[in-house]
């Protein structure tokens, strides 16, 4: 190769082809990342999480002078992610007891975290006013009669709130990830908001900030954020509204989502005209932040010629479950061998025949012991990595200015036994 070039725009910020037409992530050769850590393995560019972090936030300030942008953490819960997003300024969204805990040992202040969850329990909403959280976003009536009892036990001790409203807006995504919709099992009902908004204002342990929504993730399209305002309009001024995340990511070289300036253009104009330009925007953004930063690196284990041709990797659902949840779509390349001409179907090690990491993918002449590398990993991979079939879940690689480091280890045989008693 005559000289270094750029894989396209779905790999991380920064990333190249270098001289050997190998992978480079965050200046680091992923093969040589691939002897030293194993595989699979996650590996990180912290500065790409940083740089659309820094967009984001440069783009709601310019735009409007009373927003806050809060990391939706649910997509990469892993401390030194919680730690990088903290020191850039962003607030947290936790969805679980578990999320709150690490935000917390990742630096965010209790006052800068969100706790969602349309399930939460009893221990979880006392955890959360024993810190001193910032809002609880009330899913259901039973959110609001378990605080008023936890603060009853509690003198003097008000909390913040935002009622999570369901504008009926169903938005162009996988059903499995539209969550705004008229069926969903995601906040009130616009029937029953208007009773659950005049029950919490009535309290005089509650404090209504506003109304929070979030219609879905991957959204290719910014108009359905104006239509979902337009829903809830009529259920009362209030200070702030929380307008969840949704901004999606190109996960194959064809996708062009919005840029980060047009979704923010586009949330605070709505905001604007439909609601006024007084009202405190909060936007969730996660795998906006996070997707495009990671690649997951694989070794090839075996391939194979039936009707299609099979190329069997050391991973699979156990550390990448999207394609399986929802058939999600995700390319593939040998890391010092981009380009085509076998085409393929990239398969887990585990047992179930559903375990396609990567359908219809175009390598260059597959073999055993190349490593193969899927990018757009950052979001939901080590969220939702697994032990199926005893797999040890991968370690998280951050990778910057040439110099890699450790961040998450990966987990050993004797892990799989931490909790026999």
């Amino acid at each position: 190769m005559p000289g270094a070039q750029h894989p396209s725009h779905v790999y991380p910020l920064g990333s190249r082809l270098n001289e050997a037409g190998r992978l480079e992530v965050g200046g680091c050769d992923v093969v040589e990342l691939a002897a030293e850590f194993g595989t699979p393995a996650y590996v990180v560019a912290p500065d790409d999480i940083r740089a659309r972090a820094r967009a984001i936030v440069r783009a709601y300030g310019a735009a409007t002078p009373a927003c806050d942008v809060v990391f939706a953490s649910k997509a990469f819960p892993c401390t030194a992610v919680y730690r990088l997003l903290a020191q850039e300024g962003l607030g947290c969204d936790v969805a679980s007891g578990g999320e709150l805990a690490m935000a917390l040992r990742g630096g965010f202040s209790p006052e800068r975290i969100h706790l969602h969850g349309n399930a939460k329990t009893r221990e979880e909403l006392a955890h959360a006013l024993d810190v001193g959280i910032g809002h609880v976003i009330a899913d259901n009536t039973r959110d609001l009669d378990v605080l008023e009892e936890l603060l009853a036990e509690r003198p003097g001790q008000v909390q913040s709130i935002l009622l999570r409203i369901a504008p009926g807006i169903s938005p162009a995504t996988h059903p499995s990830i539209s969550t705004g919709g008229p069926n969903t099992k995601f906040g009130f009902s616009l029937h029953d908001a208007p009773a659950a908004i005049a029950r919490a204002q009535d309290s005089d342990r509650l404090h209504v900030e506003g109304l929070h929504f979030h219609i879905g993730s991957q959204l290719m399209d910014n108009a359905p954020y104006q239509a979902a305002l337009e829903a809830i309009a009529g259920l009362g001024s209030f200070p702030a509204v929380n307008l969840g995340g949704g901004l999606g990511v190109a996960y194959v070289e064809a996708d062009r989502p919005p840029s980060i300036e047009d979704y923010v253009a586009a949330k605070v104009r709505a905001v604007h005209d439909v609601l006024g330009p007084s009202v405190r925007i909060v936007d969730e953004p996660g795998r906006a932040l996070v997707a495009n930063a990671g690649v997951t690196l694989y070794t090839v284990q075996s391939v194979k010629h039936n009707v299609d041709t099979w190329v069997a990797v050391d991973g699979g659902m156990s550390d990448n479950l999207r394609p399986m949840l929802y058939g999600a779509v995700y390319e593939a390349e040998i890391a010092d061998r981009f380009g085509g001409g076998t085409r393929c179907n990239v398969a887990g090690k585990h047992c179930e025949s559903g375990d396609v990491l990567v359908r219809d993918a175009d390598l260059d002449d597959p073999r055993p012991g190349d490593i193969l590398v899927t990018p757009v990993t950052g979001a939901y991979g080590h969220a939702m990595a697994n032990t199926y079939n005893g797999a040890q879940r991968p370690p998280v690689v951050f990778a910057s200015g040439g110099d890699a480091r450790l961040v998450v280890r990966r987990e050993t045989h004797e892990d799989l036994f931490t909790r026999d008693v």
